[in-house]
């Protein structure tokens, strides 16, 4: 099998159109590239150039083999630059997760800049529950995830990055009695229909909201009808119940929906990137992107 040194120096021969110039190219004595080529011709079978007083000429053999050998040459230096993107965090595709609560909306300043900053990345965006992306991320199924907080579980395969607290907003009807005011305090929705529950399960968004109500002496109410995932807008809007979402959630704009702010202090929300103790150039790249957002 010829090696790539002999199809480089075969190259370098038939572009420059003798073994003189090819050798100064090349930067090697030219009784050793006349070497490389003729163990190249024996290796092959057939002859490459004819040698003339002032130079060589590709035989009809050499002249194919020059095409072929040519477009092998490119596609090595495509793998290699490839290669090196996807190093250096400039390519490839990131697997990342969100969850409902961190809408795909609210991401998409970060993920504008990590394209640029990526031109030749892609990624691959799916909803999964805060919970269940840390098993992918740690099992390597996923390479960065956004999850919201509290968590019941942990791995030692990932690390949770927090994010800055946002304020927490109630959802509402906008025939709702209390739409009318400014704000709101967790106070006053004692008796409201929630149209969350808490999962047994699982932390997240509507644990927080629970904890958060209980710290007020009271257990919220439960709607006739309960989602855990952004339909629960759908059904604030239909007149249902009401929600508490974190700040980035009303970018969300259902029609009959207005937002409220909690005036609370202890009412924020917390979300975090999860990433693998080994991040991948790519999964590293992103991550940094929206933290250096939140910093500043």
């Amino acid at each position: 099998m010829p090696s790539l040194k002999q199809i480089r120096y075969f190259l370098t021969v038939a572009d420059l159109g003798g073994f003189t110039q090819a050798a100064a190219a090349l930067f090697v004595a030219q009784p050793a590239l006349s070497r490389q080529i003729a163990q190249l011709e024996e290796e092959l079978g057939f002859q490459l150039f004819e040698r003339e007083p002032r130079g060589v000429r590709l035989t009809p053999a050499g002249a194919v083999y020059r095409d072929r050998a040519g477009s092998v040459q490119n596609l090595l230096a495509a793998a290699a630059e490839e290669g090196g993107q996807l190093a250096r965090g400039e390519a490839g595709v990131l697997r990342l997760l969100h969850s409902s609560s961190v809408p795909a909306r609210s991401l998409m300043p970060a993920i504008e800049r990590f394209l640029a900053a990526c031109p030749g990345a892609r990624i691959d965006l799916d909803r999964i529950a805060s919970e269940s992306q840390i098993g992918e991320v740690a099992g390597g199924r996923a390479d960065l995830g956004i999850i919201r907080l509290p968590v019941l579980r942990r791995d030692p395969a990932v690390r949770f990055l927090e994010l800055p607290a946002e304020r927490l907003w109630v959802a509402l009807p906008q025939a709702h009695a209390l739409a009318a005011r400014e704000t709101l305090a967790v106070a006053d929705l004692r008796e409201q229909p929630f149209v969350t529950a808490v999962h047994l399960e699982r932390g997240g968004l509507a644990r927080l909201v629970t904890d958060l109500c209980l710290s007020r002496g009271f257990v919220p109410a439960t709607a006739r009808i309960i989602s855990r995932k952004t339909s629960m807008l759908d059904l604030v809007a239909a007149g249902y119940g009401i929600a508490v979402v974190p700040e980035r959630m009303t970018t969300l704009q259902p029609k009959g929906i207005r937002y409220l702010p909690l005036r609370d202090k202890e009412a924020r929300g917390l979300s975090a990137l999860v990433l693998p103790q080994q991040a991948t150039p790519l999964a590293q790249a992103f991550a940094d992107i929206v933290l250096g957002m939140a910093a500043g």
